[in-house]
């Protein structure tokens, strides 16, 4: 399939979309959300039994002393525009990205 896109220079580009992060490998190390501009993914809390604690929206946040670890999460995965950026510095490579089109509406 022909990329749909074109950049600004007229070469062609096909978007990949974040869809998922693995949180059995992601390290939570943050590196994805720092480079992403549009805040699809944010760090959440784990427990000893690996269910998701909820969001850590404050760095004193352990959920009542149940916390774990802490993992990325896709909670805004229709902001995401499919740059990549995230996947460049992800050292645990742990995050599934779908090309433009591969997606149902």
């Amino acid at each position: 399939m022909a990329a749909p896109f074109e950049t600004r220079d007229g070469s062609a580009w096909m978007p990949d979309y974040l869809t998922a992060i693995d949180g059995a490998t992601c390290i939570g190390c943050g590196r994805c959300f720092k480079v992403c501009s549009r805040e699809v993914m944010h760090l959440y809390g784990v427990d000893d039994e690996g269910e998701i604690l909820g969001r850590c929206d404050n760095d004193g946040d352990d959920f009542d002393g149940d916390l774990n670890r802490m993992i990325m999460v896709v909670d805004q995965a229709g902001a995401c525009i499919g740059c990549g950026a995230c996947a460049r510095v992800c050292p645990k490579n742990c995050q599934t990205h779908v090309k433009a089109g591969a997606l149902a509406a």
